[in-house]
């Protein structure tokens, strides 16, 4: 799976090449930021028709990596739909994988800045919820330690051309990549970004291979 493997508050997390977080001590597998239904919210407020093919690639993107780490709880960390109206977007086999993935397992919902009602798709809504001792929420708060999403952090080898999606973390502050198929994102020196981790900072750039690169 050519993870990287990483530890904080006495925790072990495996830093997929997808964007997904997999906690095998506890079965968690976590993802942030789907941001299903973008193209139908683009479509719906400019007017401009987007392929919608960005639901299926994210939902069976995210059946793989069940598939391969078999979590007994899945934590969906916010923005999983890009807006309210988003759900109601969803094709019947988005509709029909993502109940085939429920099945079994518990499915957590955080509510994020994008989606903050309730959806009608199964699974339980929480701000946010707590793994061993590690606080899983959407925005980066005071209270560390955490695993958080909202910033879609990415970063790129020097010298290199663009920015790849990548988890950023310290000894207390863990920032997971946006997972969804077509979302943009704040690099990761900018100064938002940046200011928040304290400690010795590294990026993991996902694709193939989680790749960990020291940040100055």
């Amino acid at each position: 799976m050519s993870a990287h493997i990483l530890q904080f508050s006495n925790l072990t997390f495996h830093a997929l090449p997808s964007g997904a977080l997999f906690v095998p001590e506890h079965g968690v597998l976590c993802v942030s930021d789907l941001h299903l239904g973008k193209s139908d919210r683009i479509a719906r407020r400019t007017g401009v028709l987007v392929p919608p093919y960005e639901n299926r690639e994210t939902l069976e993107k995210l059946d793989a990596d069940i598939a391969a780490t078999a979590p007994r709880t899945v934590i969906c960390l916010g923005d999983s739909f890009d807006d309210l109206l988003a759900a109601d977007a969803l094709g019947s086999h988005e509709t029909t994988l993502l109940t085939r993935m429920q099945a079994g397992r518990e499915w957590i919902w955080i509510e994020g800045n994008h989606d903050p009602a309730p959806l009608n798709l199964g699974g339980t809504h929480l701000a946010e919820c707590l793994v061993g001792t590690v606080t899983f929420r959407h925005i980066a708060t005071d209270g560390v330690p955490e695993v958080s999403g909202h910033y879609h952090p990415k970063h790129r080898i020097r010298g290199a051309g663009r920015h790849r999606a990548c988890f950023a973390y310290d000894n207390d502050r863990l920032i997971m990549p946006a997972y969804g198929a077509f979302t943009g994102g704040l690099a990761l020196t900018h100064p938002t970004l940046r200011s928040l981790f304290k400690g010795r900072l590294i990026a993991v750039l996902t694709g193939q291979k989680a790749m960990p690169l020291p940040v100055a």
